[in-house]
């Protein structure tokens, strides 16, 4: 019955959305590759109290799925900064370079010159629409500032983190790319707040933890300027949930939200009176962006899967991930698959798994049903390839029921030592809902996303289609509003 009623689903789709796409959002779940995506699937559902294995996450119910090929120009297995540069700027790139095609080799200042690639971020805002940046990391980190910089180091921070030799050529540090390279970015939200102050100033939360103070050696205060810049264009900076949660989006054009001094805690860590949440940070921005009539285009990255995966945490990794999926559910209830092309998908995955012929309904965080027949003693599920887990105890395997292995922060067993996990090379899911979401399917390069998404809102280089050649709009607005107001309208009469 079930099966009949997902056939009876599956057909209506054969009526394709072909609206323009006021609206983009593009979910990143950074090192969410497939089998984080599943094994979130099962502990979103015991969560729940349920089995878990039959649950659906929001990014379950896109219609359309596809797999990204996520190699570097120079990597086989991937870095997070070259991937952002693929599916933001269209160009595959070099692993530890933003914003800059292949052309620029890293950590090479004068490779950056010329060879700097636009974001759809850019295309979006050049085109009259409203653009926001959410990440659970800081927002110079590689996801985020591919959207915004072009930075043949990744690392380039704040200029304490920059070598002379590149400050004197006359590179910028990423924190600073910021502010300055797209004036006006509507949302700015996540952490980082120290790469924005001058060189040992007090952090506002942890005044008196030095490795929290401020870094910058030009003494800037970016956060300062962005205030003064903004104070007659209804511009507000806030740094703790409170101060967010009480602003009126609808008195609000810009927004400037820097959480913690580097990166935010993990979700099962955070403070909920004093820490927004991915999903209320989302809540808020696309009350914000929604305003305008243009519409607008967000990128919301779930950046924390990737460190709890680096560092053999599986469950703050998956724990993070059942967070970003709620803020999936939350950005569809705000808006309409009408008008709003939503995709979810990761930069590259991790050498993470899980197996062991486990029963239904066991916790994904448990033993396997069996000893190894080699050593004779249990094992989790979870395993890595290589990573921090990798422990012997008296030159043998540890013996996992000893400790507790159910620990947020335990480090499951890895069969390689390393002190950072890896990422991991095989494709991803690319999960897409809205108007042209069918041109997400089969295998693609990952770089193919957002030519996707600025075909779909006529934004960019390819806008052809956008006139049929009596001059008319081609692809049509949704009509959701108009037949809304229709609906309403024969109530009441």
């Amino acid at each position: 019955m079930w099966a009949q009623q997902t056939l009876k689903n599956a057909l209506t789709l054969q009526t394709l959305n072909t609206n323009k796409a006021k609206n983009l959002i593009l979910f990143l779940g950074d090192g969410m590759g497939v089998p984080t995506v599943t094994a979130a699937r099962i502990l979103k559902g015991q969560l729940n109290g349920q089995s878990g294995e039959e649950t659906r996450l929001e990014m379950d119910k896109f219609p359309f799925v596809s797999l990204a090929k996520t190699y570097n120009t120079n990597a086989q297995v991937p870095d997070s900064a070259g991937t952002a540069t693929a599916y933001l700027c269209g160009v595959k790139a070099n692993e530890g370079t933003v914003g800059v095609s292949a052309a620029a080799v890293r950590s090479q200042c004068n490779t950056t010159k010329g060879n700097e690639v636009t974001s759809i971020l850019r295309w979006a805002k050049d085109s009259g629409k409203s653009v926001g940046i959410v990440t659970t990391t800081r927002v110079n980190h590689a996801t985020p500032s591919a959207a915004y910089a072009h930075s043949v180091d990744r690392d380039w921070y704040s200029d304490n983190e920059m070598p002379p030799e590149a400050l004197q050529a006359g590179c910028k540090d990423i924190a600073r790319q910021l502010f300055e390279n797209i004036p006006d970015i509507d949302v700015i939200m996540g952490g980082g707040r120290k790469f924005m102050f001058p060189k040992n100033q007090s952090d506002v939360e942890y005044p008196d933890v030095l490795k929290h103070s401020g870094t910058r050696k030009d003494e800037r205060n970016l956060v300062q300027e962005w205030k003064d810049k903004m104070k007659d264009k209804k511009g507000y900076y806030v740094w703790n949930k409170k101060q967010l949660l009480s602003l009126n989006p609808n008195n609000v054009d810009y927004l400037l939200g820097l959480f913690e001094p580097s990166d935010l805690t993990y979700d099962l860590e955070r403070n909920t009176d004093t820490d927004p949440s991915l999903t209320e940070m989302v809540d808020v921005a696309i009350k914000i962006l929604r305003k305008n009539p243009s519409g607008f285009y967000l990128l919301v990255e779930g950046g924390r899967i990737d460190h709890g995966h680096h560092e053999g945490k599986a469950k703050q990794a998956l724990h993070e991930a059942v967070e970003m999926d709620r803020a999936i559910g939350r950005a569809g209830l705000m808006t309409s698959i009408h008008d709003t092309l939503t995709i979810v998908t990761a930069d590259h995955s991790h050498v993470f798994s899980f197996g062991g012929y486990t029963a239904r309904g066991n916790t994904i965080f448990g033993l396997a049903p069996m000893v190894s027949d080699v050593d004779q003693k249990p094992f989790t599920s979870i395993l890595y390839g290589n990573g921090p887990g990798y422990k012997l105890v008296t030159g043998a395997r540890e013996n996992v029921s000893t400790i507790d292995y159910q620990d947020n922060n335990y480090q499951a067993q890895a069969a390689v030592p390393l002190s950072m996990e890896t990422h991991g090379g095989e494709d991803v899911a690319v999960f897409a809902k809205g108007p042209l979401a069918h041109l997400l399917h089969g295998v693609h390069e990952q770089n193919y996303i957002p030519h996707v998404m600025a075909y779909a809102a006529c934004i960019g280089q390819n806008r052809d289609h956008c006139l049929s050649r009596d001059g008319a709009a081609a692809l049509k607005p949704a009509l959701s509003v108009m037949a809304a107001i229709l609906t309403v309208t024969r109530l009441l009469c």
